[in-house]
């Protein structure tokens, strides 16, 4: 009966492997065949597979796929063995084609059943059930192994019978071999020798590395600590993440004995045995717009046809509506968040489309509220606080895990691609100041620690906030009234200053709304007109950084050229302008970031001179001193107007009277100074 048994299930094994070699010649004949045809013979290659396009060929067998992935994995890759001897043995000329004896059929989950949360939880949802099925985890690489040599397996003879059989190394147990107490081999009368003999050359390695992967932050609730989980990629699969990538990985969920220590208690360390991995870094974004909602922009813009400016503002109310007012504030925040346009200019030099915006302001002016609701409006973003941050931890760490080096990300290359906020920046020490200069300018951080010289991306817009120390000295410049370095500030391209002074109009008029208003309980992203809830404000930032790239008219470029050429005369006369890097920074970075972020912020495609007027009043408001503008008031006190549009003419009617008493005003000379900068 055992044999009839044994029979029975190598039958039902090689139908199997015929049916999924049927299912592989039959629609992946092309990859197959890219395989045949590489020149490489010792190469690992992947054969990548959709599991919704077997489970619609297929049920069954995607269903055993799923629920005995450790037992039918090996034998999609037996039938992919198959599929290529089969396809070899079609080929008329063979002289040009090689037999691939490493091929690995990797799954796809994308677009499959298997992308339901039951199948696909969070890392700190992953339980013991989990364990025995084709698992899909989603997280941010926050540590990247060396990449090793492991041994996968290994042949032993049978001094009795002269039996050949593999011994596959056991990951749990550290990669430890564990031989038979009795001969496998199958036959009428069975071995029962017990003493073997190894197979000279018979060793099969594997290239092997160990990432950890964490778990979104966004998704935590308050007080929740996000969890992380070992992924053991092999082969093809290594060398192709790197800290602070984001990606999916799918595979079976195994676990490793803890090192055996003196009373200490012996634990299973869960980790997952990966079979397919795909970054997403390209697709960031969770957020989903549907073309009714894109339908509701288009007619809010139409409706605001003839008055664009009240519809702009009526966007900016949604930004933080718990503060009052703070109408630059909130402008600066959204400009931010939508960013420019990044380009490369004719040195090859990339210059960054994202900026960076500091809040310097007495206590209680809401800083804080502005930078837990913009991490909010961003589709990847990380919080943290200057008293709570090292050097380390903002940039990237190495620490030694298992006898080796490994590179931990910190909160800048974990918000590549989105916001990074930094509230109480003077709590942070000078020494961990210094190390974010070159990831807010040039957006990477480069690191040479323990034997470990790499670079790493952070393109991330930098959001801070900072107290100043004691009461402010408008008379004195920022370095001083914040003690934070010129270098560090002239990297913020927006600088905001909101004081707490004495005004009878303005605490009227904010102790009246705080008293009076009526809370509005029937709020819906049916009326653009009047609310914009956070999920409407953050589909519209998504959708307006995405579809637009703003392109300069030559009436943009006139006040753009116009505007350098004022700020370059009243350089050595400002002292809040300390640095050269800080003029050329902001306005190289007005000129390519803020009006192109205010062409989007407008819906447009095309920067015109409102624009570049609007951005000529952010800038002027950044900072404590203004060149064009003869009083540029308190931030903490703009409010919205109820005519923005007539309010708006005014002052672009005594910008442009400014901006005409230059001589050079009509002449492109600036403007190709610009350029060439």
């Amino acid at each position: 009966m055992v044999t009839e048994m044994g029979t029975s299930s190598s039958s039902s094994t090689s139908d199997h492997i015929h049916a999924v070699g049927h299912f592989l010649l039959r629609h992946y004949s092309h990859p197959l065949r890219s395989i045949l045809l590489s020149p490489d013979p010792l190469l690992h290659y992947p054969l990548i597979i959709d599991f919704a396009e077997l489970t619609e060929a297929n049920p069954s067998l995607a269903y055993l796929l799923f629920s005995q992935p450790t037992q039918f994995l090996p034998l999609f890759d037996e039938a992919a063995h198959l599929a290529q001897d089969t396809m070899f043995k079609g080929i008329k000329d063979r002289n040009s084609v090689i037999l691939k004896d490493f091929v690995h059929v990797r799954i796809n989950i994308s677009g499959s059943p298997l992308e339901f949360p039951e199948t696909f939880p969070s890392i700190g949802r992953v339980r013991v059930k989990h364990r025995g099925i084709l698992l899909t985890l989603k997280g941010t690489v926050i540590r990247s192994g060396a990449i090793k040599m492991i041994e996968g397996e290994r042949e032993y003879q049978c001094r009795k019978c002269k039996h050949i059989f593999k011994i596959y190394p056991e990951l749990e147990t550290g990669n430890s071999i564990r031989l038979p107490t009795s001969c496998p081999s199958k036959g009428a009368r069975p071995c029962e020798g017990a003493n073997f003999q190894f197979v000279e050359n018979s060793i099969i390695c594997h290239d092997y590395q160990e990432i950890k992967i964490q778990e979104s932050t966004q998704v935590l609730g308050v007080g929740s600590i996000p969890r992380s989980i070992t992924i053991i990629l092999k082969d093809d699969l290594v060398d192709m993440v790197k800290a602070g990538d984001d990606i999916i990985v799918t595979g079976v969920l195994s676990a490793k004995w803890s090192p055996d220590l003196k009373d200490v208690r012996c634990d299973l360390d869960p980790f997952l045995m990966a079979n397919h991995v795909r970054r997403t870094n390209e697709l960031k974004s969770d957020i989903d717009i549907p073309v009714d909602v894109v339908k509701k922009f288009e007619q809010f813009w139409l409706d605001f046809k003839d008055n664009p400016l009240k519809g702009r503002n009526a966007i900016l109310q949604g930004i933080c509506p718990q503060v009052f007012g703070l109408f630059t504030v909130k402008l600066a925040v959204a400009l931010t968040l939508i960013g420019g346009v990044q380009h490369i200019d004719a040195s090859g030099t990339k210059v960054r489309g994202e900026s960076h915006l500091l809040l310097v302001g007495d206590p209680g002016t809401g800083k804080s509220q502005f930078l837990k609701f913009a991490a909010k409006l961003s589709n990847r973003s990380v919080i943290t606080t200057g008293l709570g941050s090292t050097s380390a931890g903002l940039t990237v760490t190495a620490v030694k895990d298992g006898g080796e080096w490994m590179l931990e990300a910190g909160a800048l290359v974990l918000a590549d691609g989105g916001l990074c906020c930094i509230d109480e920046f003077d709590s942070m020490r000078e020494h961990d100041r210094a190390t974010i200069h070159e990831a807010m300018e040039q957006q990477t951080i480069s690191i040479a620690k323990a034997g470990l010289v790499t670079t790493l991306s952070t393109r991330t817009i930098v959001f801070g906030a900072t107290n100043p120390k004691g009461q402010y000295d408008p008379n004195q410049p920022l370095s001083v009234n914040t003690t934070l370095s010129g270098p560090l500030l002239s990297r913020f391209d927006i600088v905001l200053v909101l004081l707490d002074t004495k005004n009878p109009e303005w605490d009227a008029i904010v102790s009246s709304h705080i008293l009076f208003e009526k809370e509005d309980t029937e709020k819906s992203d049916e009326d653009l007109t009047n609310v914009w809830t956070l999920p409407m404000v953050r589909r519209y930032i998504h959708y307006v950084k995405g579809y637009f790239k703003p392109v300069l008219t030559k009436e943009a470029k006139r006040v753009i050229s116009s505007y350098y050429q004022l700020q370059r005369r009243s350089a050595t006369e400002n002292a809040a302008r300390t640095t050269v890097r800080m003029l050329e920074s902001l306005i190289r970075n007005w000129a390519l970031f803020l009006i192109a972020a205010h062409a989007r912020l407008m819906f447009r495609n095309e920067v015109t001179r409102l624009d570049a007027i609007a951005a000529i009043l952010c800038i002027e408001s950044s900072m404590t001193t203004s060149a064009i503008v003869d009083s540029v008031g308190n931030a903490l006190h703009s409010h919205f107007t109820e005519n923005p549009d007539q309010e708006f003419a005014k002052q672009e009617k005594v910008i442009l009277e400014k901006l005409k008493s230059i001589d050079d005003y009509s002449d492109s000379n600036g403007l190709e100074e610009l350029n060439c900068r």
